[in-house]
Parts: C-alpha cells; sequence; structure tokens
C-alpha cells in the first residue's frame, strides 16, 4: 500500500468508524429508544449517530461538546 492509500484509510478510521463507534457504545449517548411521549420515532442515541456519520469529526467534537467530555 502506498503512503497515500495508508492515509486515507486513517482518515476514515480516525474520522468516521471510532467516533461512531465512540458515539454508539458510550453510555452517555442515551438510550436507543425515543423518550416516552416523543412524536420523534428516533432515540437520542440514534440521532447523535446520524449526526456523527453525517459530519464526522465535527459531528463527533459536538457530541462530545455537548456530553461534556
Amino acid at each position: 500500500m502506498s503512503n497515500d492509500q495508508i492515509l486515507a484509510w486513517a482518515i476514515l478510521l480516525f474520522g468516521f468508524v471510532l467516533p461512531l463507534a465512540h458515539v454508539a457504545l458510550a453510555r452517555a449517548s442515551g438510550p436507543w429508544s425515543p423518550p416516552p411521549g416523543s412524536k420523534c420515532p428516533f432515540g437520542p442515541r440514534i440521532g447523535w449517530l446520524v449526526i456523527v456519520l453525517i459530519l464526522g469529526p465535527l459531528g463527533w467534537l459536538l457530541y462530545m461538546r455537548r456530553r461534556g467530555g
């Protein structure tokens, strides 16, 4: 593998996969299911996963700031 390929895999791993795993596994992410009486079908954890998936590292930084990490 060339240096460019290694850099691309590192960006993918550290910028998207690890933040997604952190949000999915952290207890502070909230429940998977929505709160009772909520009109939204998604829970807070799924919402954070979508934000991190779309925004990548920026979404993870937003998550960390919101959760006080």
